[in-house]
């Protein structure tokens, strides 16, 4: 996912929510005749038509990108402000008690686990070809595919395009970074709009989670752009029905992020209380910062393979509530996943979900 989250997605967990970024690459889609749907269903807020503001971007985005201006103008004239969208979007009234235990229920259960084993078997031969071209394991593919949409299950419910327009146009003032949110959003309207274009497809078809991600890994418009691969080889990019080019994005999105093939994500890690400088350990937060070497000095201690962890290291906290936090040694390998959801708890889910998939699979 970039920018970093979501997971927004349209059931995001209870805390640590990042936009995510999420792309395709239109290189690859075919251009069809463009249209403009009259039945989809619309939101219940006005139409963006009667705003000055959104016009006057229409255009500028038309001119830009060499669109029809009199295209653009409609689809965003014809978006409606969701109420839905910008009430989600509000900073909780009150901080999320944090715990882990509690996170990974939510995403290591019977029903994902079970999902995933049929998800994999069925995509064998385009994980393992996944893993040999982009160096991705299968279980990490899995896992975010798994956490994200139960492998295409629930892609969301909202339109994207109405969601887009809101949080471009309308990103709740209460929001401490709301105009920062506001022209990223700008942005994810002129790539979807210019993939839309590109395919010849209807801006109003497509259906996501509140904050615009697709698919079933949730790519934001910029991600499809950047990152989605025709995996399948016909020609057309398609994140909603083709396994094969969902699997082959997801491991594209991480190599381009700078994943590296046949590094662990994460090692155990407990401490020496004689000499634990956890400010310290805890002040790069989850950026991979301390070699082996400064990380132990400060009372971290690894054992077996990870004394020979040839990069950098983060100390990695997971707090469970009012019982004791739990702490690992993450790669960069670890922080790779964040960049799909700037969250550790997530990065966790991923990395469990897929090694509860890859447990039960059968030879």
């Amino acid at each position: 996912m970039t920018l970093k989250t979501a997971s927004f997605r349209f059931k995001i967990a209870i805390f640590l929510i990042a936009a995510i970024a999420g792309a395709a690459s239109a290189r690859d889609v075919k251009p069809l005749k463009k249209k403009v749907s009259a039945s989809a269903p619309q939101a219940e807020g006005p139409l963006y038509a009667s705003r000055a503001d959104a016009m006057q971007f229409a255009d500028d985005l038309a001119s830009r990108r060499s669109l029809d201006p009199a295209w653009v103008r409609q689809v965003i004239g014809r978006s409606r402000f969701n109420p839905t969208v910008a009430r989600l979007m509000q900073p909780p009234a009150q901080a999320f008690v944090k715990n882990w235990r509690v996170y990974r229920s939510r995403f290591i259960d019977p029903i994902r686990i079970r999902a995933g084993v049929n998800f994999w078997q069925a995509n064998r031969s385009a994980l393992e070809r996944a893993e040999k071209e982009y160096g991705v394991p299968a279980e990490i593919i899995v896992g975010i595919i798994g956490v994200e949409t139960i492998y295409g299950r629930d892609t969301g419910s909202f339109r994207v395009m109405d969601s887009l327009a809101t949080l471009a146009f309308d990103y709740p003032s209460s929001h401490p970074r709301a105009l920062e949110r506001s022209a990223y959003f700008k942005g994810e309207i002129e790539q979807f709009l210019t993939l839309e274009s590109r395919k010849g497809a209807d801006p109003f078809e497509p259906r996501g989670s509140y904050a615009g991600a697709m698919g079933m890994p949730q790519f934001m418009p910029s991600s499809w752009a950047k990152f989605a691969v025709d995996f399948d080889g016909d020609s057309v990019v398609d994140l909603w029905n083709s396994p094969a080019d969902v699997i082959g994005s997801v491991a594209n999105y991480f190599k381009a992020y700078g994943w590296k093939s046949g590094m662990p994500t994460h090692y155990p890690v407990h401490f020496d209380a004689s000499r634990l400088d956890m400010d310290a350990l805890m002040a790069p937060d989850i950026l991979p910062t301390f070699s082996v070497a400064s990380f132990t000095a400060k009372g971290a201690v690894l054992e077996g393979q990870a004394l020979e962890h040839p990069g950098p290291l983060a100390l990695v906290e997971l707090l469970n509530g009012p019982d004791a936090p739990s702490y690992v040694a993450g790669t960069e390998n670890f922080y790779v996943i964040t960049r799909y959801n700037w969250s550790s708890y997530y990065a966790m889910a991923v990395i469990e979900l897929g090694r509860e998939v890859a447990a039960r699979l059968t030879p």
